[in-house]
């Protein structure tokens, strides 16, 4: 599986770390305990089974919008096989732009797979995940969880700087598109 990620700029990224080791040092579930090398804060925009270099070139035009504004909101949880604590990304039309033309592009590729029907437009929910575990909790306050530079209600901005290809099957990611990290 290959999944099509915008990264942010480097200061928002320090910020989800240091979240992401305020969890961790709770002893909760944390991504700080994800030690792979590729584990670093992202959004992902779309999957696909595969991704030929014709598509990859297509989705590398298309990312040459980035950079774009980058608004994170308040923490979001969700549940199902795992449980998840992330910090949601409330989209812009620029970024709602970018995420349904490269759903389009995966969606219209021969052979790529079936898209994962929760990044859909209309159904995506943007976030940067925190953490996720099995029976995981992780109480409130919210504000226990967010860096001291995030406003009152959680929220804080930066910049989508630039965007990747992971391949799940190798573990490996490349980069798509223009890099202004």
């Amino acid at each position: 599986m290959h999944s099509i990620e915008l990264l942010p700029d480097a200061a928002t990224e320090r910020a989800v770390r240091r979240v992401w080791q305020a969890v961790g040092d709770a002893g909760l579930p944390s991504l700080a305990d994800h030690g792979h090398p590729t584990n670093r804060p992202h959004l992902t925009l779309a999957t696909a089974d595969t991704l030929p270099a014709a598509t990859r070139t297509v989705l590398a035009q298309a990312l040459t919008a980035l950079p774009l504004p980058l608004h994170l909101g308040g923490l979001l949880r969700f549940s199902g096989r795992f449980e998840v604590l992330a910090w949601a990304v409330r989209p812009d039309g620029a970024l709602l732009a970018l995420h349904e033309e490269v759903w389009r592009i995966v969606r219209e590729t021969p052979g790529a797979g079936r898209p994962h029907p929760l990044l859909a437009p209309g159904r995506w929910v943007p976030h940067i995940t925190l953490g996720r575990g099995r029976g995981a909790v992780w109480p409130g306050p919210d504000s226990r969880w967010l860096p001291p530079s995030a406003s009152a209600s959680g929220t804080a901005s930066g910049w989508w700087a630039a965007a990747r290809r992971y391949d799940s099957k190798s573990r490996t990611t490349a980069r798509i598109g223009p890099d202004r990290a």
